[in-house]
């Protein structure tokens, strides 16, 4: 893989110069209180080490869905406070991030000094990827930093667009990260290689799938993705979910795992209710043999324990490991039980271990288990386009730089 200059590279003179950083600071939140504040921590270490530097920056960022209109539901401006305690700093905020605004704002930054800017999909030229709305943001700075890896797969205004009409442009050191780390998985792995994955659907990580089937040693399926595997070799799933139109292409997944010499782990047994809807109280819920079949009206929600027992081993020999996608109904518990036990067996594991998804990082996360993690990752879409060999517009546009020669 090659990668894009990162702003570390060589010697960049940043001391008054104005430093445009798209982050991802797309955070969940409570009113005005963010929940989660791991993406703001994730991009401290750029923004601090801009900052010591003397420069001056500006960070740009997308929040939620607001379809190209302003909406206080998605607004910024709390994330502002929550990432100046994290800095321990002041931390300046624009109500717009293009026009008058902004260019003010920035304009009024001193050495070190940050400023973080309103949601850029207030804006519809965002996600358009147009260049008038590119060159709006551009007008803020000199130089421009890419470190958001979670929209690295999307080609939007200022992700894109944006890198041709800046003086220079490079990765930060979260972005830098991630291609290294996820690189390690493509580039010559360590044997025996496992992959865990989970989830609703097939075809979402269809490419990446494929791409990694060559350079495994195992893969093991659960969550809904593992009922469509095993409907596919006439097992009866009740009313569990099942990707119906995938039958065929779980079929040809087995037959190109086994003709590379991988094992395909599907769970042995299953944990199934009657109800998701119902009241914990009033919920039927029990473990059935997949040999014997989910009861007519009843549902699978996540991996019995036989099934952990067994996933957990296959995990245990791994000198390399990639997990994706939790093994049930996460977020309905009990039934995140299989999904933590993975967890925990993916932390205990003496091999290079990376994980990615919302809710994989989240069973980590949940069981305290994320220092024991080689590489938890950013992105789920983003890093699931890497791993299928697809090109990131967002890395792409960083290898074509900036105006000048960096």
């Amino acid at each position: 893989m090659i990668f894009p200059p990162s702003f570390r590279d060589g010697s960049l003179a940043l001391r008054g110069r104005r430093v445009i950083v798209r982050v991802d600071f797309n955070v969940p939140m409570d009113g005005e209180r963010v929940l989660d504040r791991t993406r703001l921590r994730e991009a401290a270490p750029t923004i601090d080490t801009l900052r010591d530097a003397g420069a001056r920056v500006v960070l740009l960022s997308h929040r939620g869905r607001p379809r190209g209109r302003v909406d206080a539901e998605f607004s910024l401006r709390p994330v502002a406070g929550a990432l100046s305690s994290i800095l321990d700093r002041p931390v300046a905020f624009a109500s717009d991030c293009a026009g008058a605004v902004a260019r003010n704002a920035a304009a009024a930054l001193d050495d070190g000094s940050v400023l973080l800017c309103e949601n850029l999909r207030f804006h519809a030229g965002e996600e358009a990827n147009d260049p008038a709305f590119a060159a709006e943001l551009a007008a803020l700075g000199e130089v421009y930093v890419n470190d958001a890896f979670g929209t690295a797969h999307r080609a939007h205004a200022s992700t894109a667009a944006i890198c041709g009409l800046v003086e220079q442009a490079f990765s930060g050191l979260l972005l830098d990260r991630e291609l290294r780390q996820l690189g390690r998985l493509l580039d010559d792995p360590p044997r025996p290689f496992v992959l865990v994955t989970g989830g609703a659907k097939i075809r979402g990580k269809i490419g990446a799938l494929r791409r990694l089937l060559p350079l495994v040693d195992g893969v093991l399926v659960g969550g809904g993705m593992s009922n469509t595997f095993l409907a596919a070799r006439g097992a009866e799933l009740g009313s569990s979910l099942v990707e119906s139109e995938s039958l065929d292409l779980a079929r040809e997944i087995e037959t190109e795992t086994a003709a590379g010499g991988a094992e395909l782990l599907l769970p042995i047994d299953l944990v199934v209710t009657d109800s998701l809807e119902a009241a914990p109280s009033k919920r039927r819920v029990r473990t059935v043999p997949v040999e014997d079949g989910v009861p007519d009206g009843w549902l699978a929600v996540d991996i019995g324990p036989a099934t952990r027992a067994a996933f957990e081993a296959a995990v245990a020999g791994a000198a390399i490991l990639f997990w994706n996608g939790p093994m049930g109904v996460f977020e309905t518990p009990p039934f995140d039980a299989g999904s933590l036990a993975v967890a925990r067996a993916v932390a205990a594991c003496d091999g290079f271990t990376v994980i990615g998804g919302g809710e994989t990082v989240a069973a980590v996360r949940q069981e305290n288990l994320s220092g024991r993690i080689d590489h938890v990752s950013t992105g789920g879409g983003a890093s699931l386009a890497l791993l299928a060999g697809e090109k990131l517009p967002a890395v792409e546009a960083l290898h074509a730089g900036g105006r000048e020669e960096a």
